[in-house]
């Protein structure tokens, strides 16, 4: 088996030195450290010009050092992203090439005026039809996607072969969703438990693509940037970058990829709702933020740019594109009041610095400022947020028995975790164990009563941690055989 990971560093341009010098600490150094130390490791990073931007601005210069030798040994392969996390799909042409070429530029000035850029990653993996053509003018091999990309739902891409945008010179890979949230979650913590999770890829020729946040990795889990090390040092995995699939693999598929993203449901899918988390039909704050933007975008396409105050009313307007302020409205479950407001106030405010602008125009930005701001401030009183973070619970967590037992088809399932964990559970009384046995104890009271959906890790992750793939794999079609010879041909069972 042959791995590409592919890791994404990401912070807003005006985050806060504090936060950033804690990130910085807890994930970046250590990280970078590691790479700079452990030369056999290979894998595909983006770095997001505004975040370069950050490690100068703060005197960061020792990670901005590290990052430009391992450009340049090679050892690490760099991609292109839009500078400051914009939305690609919800902007026009001309804004998603300047987004780019701005990148383009600060990766150069940073990491050397030869570093080698032939991949795109869109913010948020975000993908609409438009993108491919405009990544390949501008000189661009490949994107990557979230698996969901392929056909609309997960579990659809054949990798064994090259996937080739139809109708371009551009290849997608696709981010194998299972592993790399496994990875995220934390639901693995050690390479041994995540090499037990992908016994199926290990045994075949074939590659595999993840793709995660870095600052998964020792800053929103703790600990976890040990494992990232522990895996690149086994031995029985050729670790590549993603450049370097087509080296091995020849045969190509040509396909057009689903509009998504890479939190993307194959339900957000069916409903048109892709983009729910910064474009959602019925919140009305995510209404009035574009109002916003479309209002000051007309404004600053209407100024002279040869007025002294363009380049500055420009660079504000790249800024307050950024998608941060919509995710943060989402309310499904993302929700902050001081993002919302920032991200609003950065909007009026290139709008403010616009000379001549009309007082018509003036009037409306603030007025859609305060709409925002009210509305959020309204939500936030009256219980609204909490509702809507209830209801998106609601739909995201359906009791395991309701999947299984009470699903025609799959009772099987049901009585096969059920099994598993009952022998988990003497297992670990037999160990002395105690609390190990306490814990499947529970865990299969909670799935018998439903109760399954206000654990922060469900226990079925956890059986499919501790045992391996094809054991539970096994176990469950020896229930369904069981299951088969004792189920009755009609809705009602009859007898025993």
């Amino acid at each position: 088996m042959r791995w590409a990971n592919f890791l994404h560093m990401y912070q807003p341009a005006e985050q806060q030195p504090d936060i950033l010098e804690s990130i910085i600490v807890q994930c970046y150094r250590p990280i970078i450290d590691g790479l700079i130390k452990n030369k056999h490791i290979r894998l595909t990073l983006n770095v997001n010009g505004a975040l370069l931007e950050l490690f100068d601005k703060y005197n960061h210069k020792d990670i901005l050092k590290k990052l430009r030798t391992l450009a340049e040994e090679g050892r690490i392969e760099f991609t292109s992203c839009a500078k400051y996390h914009a939305l690609l799909p919800f902007l026009n042409e001309e804004e998603i090439i300047r987004q780019i070429t701005l990148n383009n530029e600060t990766l150069r000035k940073y990491l050397g005026e030869n570093v080698l850029i032939q991949g795109f990653f869109a913010p948020e993996m975000a993908y609409d039809e438009k993108i491919a053509p405009i990544i390949e003018k501008l000189g661009f091999k490949w994107i990557i996607l979230d698996e969901i990309s392929c056909g609309g739902e997960v579990g659809h891409v054949d990798y064994s072969k090259v996937h080739k945008i139809k109708g371009t010179n551009v290849n997608v890979f696709f981010r194998e969703r299972r592993l790399s949230n496994l990875i995220m979650s934390a639901v693995v913590r050690s390479s041994e438990t995540l090499f037990n999770a992908m016994q199926d890829n290990i045994k075949s020729n074939n590659y595999i693509v993840t793709a995660m946040d870095i600052e998964t990795f020792g800053h929103h889990r703790p600990g976890l940037e040990k494992m990232l090390f522990d895996v690149f040092a086994t031995k029985n995995i050729d670790f590549i970058q993603i450049s370097d699939i087509e080296k091995y693999y020849s045969d190509t598929k040509e396909i057009t990829p689903t509009k998504a993203t890479w939190a993307s449901s194959k339900v957000d899918i069916d409903n048109g709702s892709q983009f729910l988390s910064w474009s959602d039909p019925e919140n009305s704050i995510h209404k009035y933020q574009w109002a916003l933007t479309d209002l000051v975008l007309r404004e600053v396409y209407a100024m002279d740019k040869k007025h002294s105050r363009y380049d500055l009313v420009r660079a504000k307007m790249d800024i307050a594109l950024a998608s941060d302020h919509f995710w943060w409205a989402s309310a499904k479950p993302w929700w902050s009041l001081e993002m919302i407001e920032d991200g609003a106030f950065r909007l009026l405010d290139t709008l403010r610095y616009i000379p001549d602008v009309s007082r018509d125009a003036l009037e409306k930005g603030r007025d859609l400022y305060e709409h925002i701001i009210t509305t959020a401030f309204n939500w936030q009183r009256t219980g609204k947020i909490r509702q809507m973070m209830q209801a998106q619970q609601g739909i995201l967590r359906i009791p395991f028995k309701d999947r299984t037992l009470e699903k025609e088809g799959s009772e099987n399932v049901y009585y096969a975790f059920l099994d598993m964990m009952e022998k988990l559970k003497k297992e670990a009384a037999k160990k002395g164990e105690y609390e190990q046995a306490i814990l499947w104890r529970d865990a299969i009271f909670k799935l018998k009563n439903k109760l399954d959906i206000y654990d922060t890790m469900n226990a079925i992750d956890l059986v499919r941690v501790k045992i391996p793939h094809d054991e539970v794999e096994r176990v469950i079609v020896e229930y369904e055989d069981k299951y088969k010879r004792l189920r009755g041909g009609q809705p009602e069972q009859r007898g025993s």
